[in-house]
């Protein structure tokens, strides 16, 4: 069913008030055929005082984790047992990135990741469960808690006596997270809020000790309301825990629970943040699970990788190892790559945060997107590598596989992060060839109508493009010239794709719903996204000093630098054939069997 115009009106609306701001991140030129390198070039680096930090403390949770942490009985058992939770706690992995004031550690985000790299490594339902309490539910308080908040809440959460969780989810609100059915009136004397409603989904529900629960209120500027930001305790009147662990494919240690809130009286004081502001809130939190995601998702491809490489090696058939078979090599070369790509984009994410950068809402997007499918690929790929024997439950494979579909999933459907990259990458082009500044689809009849002064002018309406010419990469390396101008110009034919695509599309509603000019639109971002930070990242690796002869501090350099070429030459054929995708494609015939084949059922 096609949107109707007050639909449109009302996402616009939202869209606005999410994304407005007076910066334009590395992502959003893109859109443009800009390449920002000075945002992603040098590579970031922490200073060796903090490094050695990080490393010190991701060694400190690896010995913990091969000691203490058993994954398969956590897998078997559905729990993350006790004395887990406060090994970790006692490591000081709740406070990682609380401010030391507070009494955290106060470790920068690229810090925070080396050690959820190493968990997400050894056990996916302990990665999740940290990231739920740490990266999105203690980081709420962080971020957009009172001074009086923090104080009263904080320590606990930090020392392991206390869990956080962060409810958003409901039965009518998944990826729609502006769907929020929960109702928080308030009451007659103003002094406290009546929530009412269903979270499901929801990590660490059914155990935490404080919630982020978001909740609609009463708003004069539109009838649905808006939706706030509530800290919420189990002890409440009206609290019930419904489900503590619903069962579930993967991630069966993560206590996944089902809540409800009757007539639950919360007081003003536990406002989060703005009222009517809990959207924007929880987008902000989002972009730190999403980060997250990137480091976890680095440390189960790592470990799919090793796997892959040690049974091809062991394994023989057909008088041969498996690792001599170029088949078994193509999936291990494209595990290393994407997974080298997929460390540098963590790493940039993260430095965008520790700078204190304003727009990084698409790069934590695509980083989610990238490393969620490519870590499910590699997973399928390692369990392929390792046949029949990966498929029994006495090896870890099989649950690798079932752990990372969730990822798909969580924080963000894909599909609808994809949306979200593509209309909100194509909003600054669109409003510019528009001639308008307000809104993000209005306008487009108008233009159409203008079109003959338009043409006359076009050298103004382009000038965005044009002017820009094909970008520089700023690459330090002689031997990465070559890749450096070959994604310099797939820049500036996405840039330029763009004032084509908007000329052939009919209207606002045309563009809203055409998801598969989305998709196409988010894959080649993302790519070229990935792209830049993978070479960034091999040109700093360039330029290390030698020590016999590989670069210094590099386990296997050559190895690095191998996959991190290879990803370029994956990436770069990608784009190329997406961007041929948006002229040539068999979308009519797709679309075509799709709405013959639904009304044949249900």
């Amino acid at each position: 069913m096609a949107l109707t115009a007050q639909q449109i009106a009302e996402q616009r609306k939202q869209v606005e008030e999410l994304i407005a701001g007076p910066d334009v991140g590395f992502a959003k030129a893109l859109f443009f055929g800009r390449f920002k390198g000075e945002l992603l070039f040098p590579y970031p680096v922490l200073p060796p005082e903090q490094q050695a930090a990080a490393e010190e403390m991701a060694e400190r949770v690896r010995a913990f984790a091969q000691a203490h942490i058993d994954h398969m009985r956590i897998d078997r058992e559905a729990n993350i047992p006790d004395e887990v939770i406060r090994g970790l706690a006692d490591l000081g992995v709740f406070k990682l990135t609380i401010p030391k004031e507070y009494g955290g550690l106060g470790f920068s985000q690229q810090q925070y990741l080396q050690v959820m790299e190493v968990i997400g490594g050894h056990c996916a339902s302990t990665a999740v469960f940290v990231n739920a309490h740490h990266s999105i539910g203690v980081r709420a308080l962080v971020l957009f808690g009172t001074k009086e908040q923090q104080a009263k809440w904080l320590p606990g959460l930090y020392d392991g006596t206390k869990l956080c969780a962060f409810a958003l989810t409901e039965p009518e609100a998944g990826s729609d997270a502006g769907n929020v059915q929960t109702t928080a009136t308030p009451t007659e004397d103003g002094s406290a809020y009546i929530l009412n409603g269903i979270k499901h989904y929801i990590t660490n529900g059914g155990i935490a000790h404080v919630l982020t629960v978001m909740a609609r209120t009463p708003d004069p500027s539109t009838p649905k309301g808006k939706v706030t930001a509530f800290l919420v305790t189990p002890d409440m009147p009206g609290f019930e825990v419904l489900e503590a662990r619903m069962p579930k494919c993967g991630i069966r240690g993560t206590a996944t629970g089902k809540i409800r809130f009757t007539n639950m009286r919360v007081p003003k004081e536990n406002i989060l943040g703005e009222i009517g502001r809990g959207l924007k809130l929880a987008l902000t939190v989002l972009d730190y699970g999403r980060i997250t995601f990137g480091a976890t998702c680095t440390g189960h491809a790592k470990a799919c990788i090793r796997a892959m490489i040690e049974h091809a090696r062991r394994r023989v058939q057909f008088q041969q190892p498996l690792a001599e078979f170029q088949l078994v090599q193509k999936k291990i070369a494209f595990a290393a790559a994407h997974c080298f790509a997929m460390e540098a984009m963590t790493h940039e994410c993260a430095a965008f945060i520790d700078r204190g950068a304003e727009d990084y809402m698409l790069e934590t997007a695509m980083l989610k997107v990238f490393a969620t499918e490519h870590l499910w690929t590699i997973v399928n790929d390692t369990l392929q590598v390792w046949g029949g024997k990966g498929y029994f439950s006495d090896q870890p494979i099989e649950r690798w596989m079932r752990d990372a579909r969730i990822n798909l999933i969580g924080e963000g459907a894909n599909e609808v992060l994809k949306a979200f990259i593509a209309v909100v990458g194509c909003r600054g082009p669109g409003m510019y060839l528009k001639g308008l500044q307000q809104e993000l689809f209005s306008g487009w009849r108008g233009f159409f109508r203008r079109l003959p002064a338009a043409l006359g002018v076009g050298a103004r309406l382009v000038a965005p493009w044009l002017a820009a010419g094909t970008p520089a990469v700023p690459v330090r390396s002689a031997q990465l010239q070559a890749p450096a101008q070959t994604l310099a110009r797939l820049v500036r034919r996405f840039g330029l794709k763009l004032p084509h695509l908007f000329l052939a599309l009919k209207d606002e509603a045309a563009f809203a719903q055409a998801q598969l000019i989305h998709e196409r639109l988010a894959d080649i971002a993302i790519d070229l996204y990935a792209a830049a930070c993978t070479l960034a990242r091999l040109d700093h690796l360039m330029q290390q000093p030698l020590a016999n002869g590989a670069p210094a501090g590099r386990d296997d350099p050559y190895a690095d630098l191998a996959a991190g070429r290879y990803f370029l030459e994956l990436a770069f054929r990608r784009i190329r054939e997406r961007l041929q995708a948006l002229d040539d494609n068999d979308d009519p015939a797709l679309l075509a069997c799709a709405r013959s084949m639904i009304p044949k059922f249900g």
